[in-house]
């Protein structure tokens, strides 16, 4: 309650100059005790009292006698924005009926008087006795609602919210309760219907990847918006029927593919799509479109599903061969006796099965483009040379013709094997090596950078929910912490896979720890029980545990190893007790 609500305000002035036979009047208008009486500014100078009024009388004052020398300059004052709790306080301490209110700037803003507060005091118990067992019933009610229902009364405050709709909109419950509703949640517009005092429905709407739409109820009486509620409708939107969920995904699906085809031949993908918060992820985006901008060859490496593909996209969106194709192939997909004619086309007649017309190739394509080599590992020594005079003459003859055909092409290659290892070995040419190892990108794999854990599965459950026509809204704590402690040997690709599983599978408007993989879960590391360590200490107690594991206990290689001096690992080791 605010001291505004159960103040009097003062409408009028009353100045020194003022005589008794007005003073007189107002007083009986107002039924007030006293008057305030301030100077030309509003500011307060004293009050004039009904024992001044009778001390006037007394004395025998014509009706037209100034107040001024009556006044009386001790004032009891209250600042506006005192806490109600105070104000009681002091309302039972004080010797005097009446207070005057102040505004923030010193000006008299109207008094509060005794039985003011006492009937504001008795106005307040015996709501709260009529509301309290309601209270008790809808506070139930709205606990396992299915859908999220948010309450205000008739001040426009919000005073009840269900917890579906704090798990839809990802916010505490102390965010919302007492603020207004405009304020807060200008997205559900319940103002709109404490003026129309008419219930609507809203068109959809889109939040974290989830369709909803507000249903905005206003609560009358005698003619009088006293509250309103807003039913947020989420879940039920993809279970009214089987044949619209399924409708639903079908065609989410089939948007999905054909934007897929229409993009086959374009990069798809901008720095702003690699998703991470990881500051050496950051600083190898920084680089990565440094080196967009030449011309050099780029070699992405990283393990398999950690996004080396992205970077192959962005780096060709913010080249200057942008408005060029950018064109795929992968090394390990294509046969091998096929991978010559994939990259370099066939002239009509070539071979048993050829087109009639021939075909041109993938460098034909990408010619003022890009193309884009990925697992480059997986290339056959005989196209390896061929690949490399090409990169060298920028020319190449097409499978059984005669005539050399130029080409404009930057090459982006990736793989996650060992290039090095596989020279000395000789399963890839070291000429190659060299000329596509210009510019060498080194992705690292999720493992190494599990503060993108959370980030990632937000972003990516956005985008699952918008794909599946589903409404997760986030997931259970033991369920984050699942994931986090995964060694994830297939990266991002495989929290993409899990997450679609989970997010299937789910019955509940998050996802459950049973939701996950059994695989997934017997890979979970067992928890300490001598001591409670945060979720990253776990993470870097497993890391230091595996690179001792490997070093064979030794510690000089293990700090190595881990990029921290020696000192530095035997302070680790005396941390989590490790022997």
């Amino acid at each position: 309650m605010e001291l505004r609500e159960i103040m009097t305000e003062m409408d009028f002035v009353v100045t020194e100059e003022m005589s008794m036979n007005k003073a007189m009047e107002l007083m009986y208008q107002k039924k007030w005790n006293l008057l305030p009486v301030t100077d030309e500014k509003r500011l307060p100078v004293g009050v004039f009292t009904r024992s001044s009024l009778y001390r006037m009388i007394s004395d025998g004052c014509p009706l037209s006698t100034s107040i001024e020398k009556y006044i009386n300059h001790h004032v009891e004052t209250i600042e506006i924005h005192t806490p109600f709790e105070q104000i009681e306080k002091r309302v039972k301490s004080s010797k005097v009926g009446t207070g005057v209110v102040l505004n923030d700037d010193g000006t008299v803003a109207g008094i509060l008087t005794k039985t003011d507060m006492v009937m504001s005091l008795f106005k307040s118990v015996n709501s709260l006795q009529t509301v309290k067992a309601l209270k008790k019933t809808l506070e139930t009610t709205l606990k396992y609602a299915y859908d999220g229902i948010i309450m205000a009364d008739e001040k426009e405050r919000i005073q009840m919210v269900s917890p579906p709709f704090l798990d839809l909109f990802n916010l505490q419950q102390d965010e919302l309760l007492n603020k207004p509703v405009d304020k807060v949640l200008p997205k559900i517009d319940l103002k709109k219907v404490y003026k129309t005092q008419t219930a609507e429905v809203s068109d959809m709407m889109e939040i974290n990847g989830i369709n909803y739409i507000v249903q905005r109820i206003p609560i009358l009486e005698d003619g009088k918006v006293i509250g309103a509620i807003g039913k947020v409708m989420f879940r039920q939107l993809n279970e009214v029927s089987e044949l619209f969920k399924k409708l639903q995904r079908a065609e989410s699906k089939a948007s999905f593919y054909h934007q897929q085809y229409n993009e086959a031949e374009s990069a798809r993908f901008t720095w702003e799509h690699i998703w991470s918060v990881n500051s050496y992820m950051e600083k190898l985006k920084s680089s990565a479109a440094k080196a967009a901008k030449g011309r050099s060859t780029v070699l992405i490496r990283g393990e398999s599903g950690t996004g080396k593909e992205l970077f192959a996209h962005a780096l060709h969106n913010s080249s200057a061969r942008s408005k060029g194709k950018f064109v795929i192939v992968n090394c390990a997909a294509i046969p091998e006796e096929l991978l010559e004619s994939e990259f370099f086309g066939y002239e009509e007649g070539a071979f048993t099965g050829a087109r009639q017309k021939g075909k041109i190739g993938k460098f034909d394509l990408a010619n003022g483009g890009t193309l884009f080599l990925d697992e480059i590992g997986d290339m056959s020594v005989a196209l390896q040379a061929k690949l490399l005079r090409v990169l060298q003459e920028r020319e190449f003859y097409r499978v059984g013709g005669t005539k050399k055909i130029h080409v404009d092409v930057r090459i982006v290659a990736a793989t996650n094997r060992d290039l090095e290892e596989m020279v000395k070995n000789g399963t890839f040419r070291e000429d190659l090596y060299y000329r596509l190892n210009v510019i060498s990108l080194q992705v690292p794999p999720l493992r190494e950078r599990r503060e993108d854990i959370p980030y990632l599965t937000q972003k990516l459950t956005e985008e699952l929910n918008k794909m599946l026509g589903t409404t997760i809204t986030g997931m259970e704590k033991d369920t984050k912490e699942a994931l986090f402690h995964y060694h994830w040997p297939g990266n991002v690709r495989e929290l993409k896979n899990i997450l679609e599983r989970a997010m299937t599978f789910a019955e509940h408007g998050k996802i459950q720890l049973e939701d996950l993989p059994d695989y997934m879960l017997k890979a979970m590391p067992e928890k300490r029980q001598d001591r409670s360590i945060s979720l990253v200490e776990n993470a870097e107690l497993e890391t230091i545990k595996k690179a001792l594991s490997e070093m064979n206990g030794n510690k000089a290689k293990a700090a190595r190893m881990l990029g921290i001096s020696r000192s530095g690992l035997y302070e680790k080791i005396r941390k989590y007790q490790l022997q």
